[in-house]
């Protein structure tokens, strides 16, 4: 039990669970052996979510451990909710919601979608669950979704179409305001920043994959081997096709892609990709050129390849591929050559930090507009670093460890947007150059490395709230120099 912290409230209004015992039921079969104030009580309620919380019944799970005063359980209500909000949308609860509590679920960063389209069709189910009362709400309810970031053709054979969007005048203005987004960039910088800001559902635990790299002779791998985060074990998978060091890692649709790298002898341009559900590899389209200690991130379903080194010179070529037509794209270079950078995608955008280009290390940054395609300058670090990890993890992005040009780095950093300023957080235990960085379940990993002496196995595990690294399970079968890439457990 504790204090719960919520914005909206009309518990007169809020259905009870749409399976199971009703709210007040469940209220006495749960409370009527023990005090409401017995450890014995909250051990039931957290058997009781962990065991029993479905998209049918988790609003009123929460409606529930909000009148209970249980934070455990309502935490856990809305992490669920969050995770599965298509699947709740559907519900019945969800249609039977009052106005205030469906503005406040679709204005929530942390919505586990894979488009704001999803999103867009919630509100609209509720709105025709019942029209005559609820139509009046839909300009509400559109302001509160990003129709900017829905795609063109969605929002002119979808939302533009509708019966109840084409009879509200600011229903329409909501939907030229999305359009004029995609057709006049100019315009973005007078949108709401919210509009625009991709959600991340950071409470999505993942399984962290360790994709080639060095064993401790310094030889490049082709082995693979996968951490369970709640469980802190590894396990080994299938090897890859090719031995791959320095190697770019990318997750679109649950697959895993290891893109280029170096096999001992080559830098590659090869691709392949690997499906968990059968363990196996398969080759796909080649990039444009051959690369190693490249940045790889995915946005908007596309993967993104920034510079890297090509075995003569650090690169500051960018490269895109669509897994639906299986071909790469040459894009905007950026605007430095840059090796052994830190690569990650935050508030919608490619952030490339420090890195090197043969002759000097950058402590600068840079970010991409996929839009535009166009490179802009960012507040540079605070610390020149090559061969570092980067990651981002809600509105923050946090950088960690890598080379300076004297010494191995255990210091890491994270960047505030808003002030466009990066301050320090607490160091890593151990120095770590050539170390990956991933985030999963609201936790940052950074996995392997080299501290100067020697390849590590060892993996770290930051904790935002507390400020704090704490060792996890180390790698089995890997030396350092991995790439790493994670897969929500929601997708396998």
């Amino acid at each position: 039990p504790g204090r719960i912290e919520r914005k909206h409230s009309d518990k007169d209004n809020k259905p009870v669970m749409g399976t199971g015992p009703s709210a007040p039921n469940l209220a006495a079969l749960v409370l009527s052996p023990f005090p409401s104030s017995t450890p014995l009580t909250l051990i039931f309620f957290l058997f009781f979510y962990a065991k029993r919380l479905h998209p049918k019944n988790c609003l009123g799970v929460r409606q529930f451990a909000e009148t209970m005063m249980c934070a455990v359980l309502y935490d856990a209500a809305n992490s669920f909710i969050h995770q599965h909000f298509v699947e709740v949308s559907m519900s019945e609860e969800f249609l039977a919601l009052p106005l205030e509590d469906v503005l406040e679920l679709v204005s929530r960063d942390e919505l586990n979608v894979k488009s704001e389209e999803q999103v867009f069709e919630a509100a609209l189910a509720w709105v025709r669950y019942d029209r005559e009362q609820r139509g009046p709400y839909l300009p509400e309810l559109l302001s509160s979704i990003r129709l900017p970031l829905c795609r063109p053709q969605f929002l002119s054979d979808r939302v533009q179409q509708d019966d109840l969007v084409r009879c509200c005048h600011k229903c329409r203005d909501l939907v030229d305001e999305a359009k004029d987004y995609h057709l006049m960039p100019e315009r973005r910088p007078h949108l709401p920043a919210f509009r625009t800001r991709p959600r991340c559902c950071t409470s999505i635990a993942g399984l962290i994959y360790a994709v080639g790299g060095l064993n401790s002779a310094g030889d490049s791998l082709n082995v693979v081997e996968v951490f369970d985060p709640i469980a802190n074990r590894w396990e080994k998978c299938h090897p890859m096709t090719t031995a791959r060091s320095r190697v770019g890692v990318a997750v679109v649709n649950g697959l895993l892609y290891a893109i280029g790298g170096y096999d001992g002898q080559l830098r590659l341009s090869t691709v392949e990709a690997y499906n968990p559900e059968t363990d196996t590899w398969t080759r796909v389209g080649s990039m444009n050129s051959k690369r190693s200690a490249m940045g790889t991130v995915v946005l908007d379903g596309q993967i993104y390849v920034c510079g890297g080194y090509d075995g003569n010179s650090s690169l500051n070529s960018v490269e895109t591929y669509s897994p639906e037509t299986d071909k790469w794209t040459v894009v905007t270079p950026m605007s430095s050559n840059r090796s052994a950078a830190g690569v990650t995608v935050f508030e919608g955008r490619i952030y490339v930090s420090g890195g090197h280009d043969g002759l000097q290390i950058f402590n600068s940054v840079e970010h991409y507009n996929h839009h535009t395609a166009t490179w802009h300058p960012a507040a540079g670090m605070l610390n020149k670093r090559c061969r570092h990890g980067a990651a981002s993890l809600g509105s923050k992005m946090f950088v960690c460890g890598g080379y300076d040009g004297s010494g191995f780095l255990s210091i890491a950093e994270v960047y505030n947007s808003m002030a466009d300023q990066w301050s320090l957080i607490v160091p890593m235990h151990t120095r770590r150059s050539r170390v990956s960085l991933v985030a999963s379940c609201g936790r940052l990993y950074a996995v392997g490395g080299y501290d100067g002496q020697s390849n590590l196995s060892s993996v770290e595990m930051y904790d935002p709230e507390a400020d704090r690294w704490t060792f996890m399970a180390p790698m089995a079968c890997h030396e350092g120099g991995v790439g790493v890439g994670c897969i929500p457990l929601l997708t396998i």
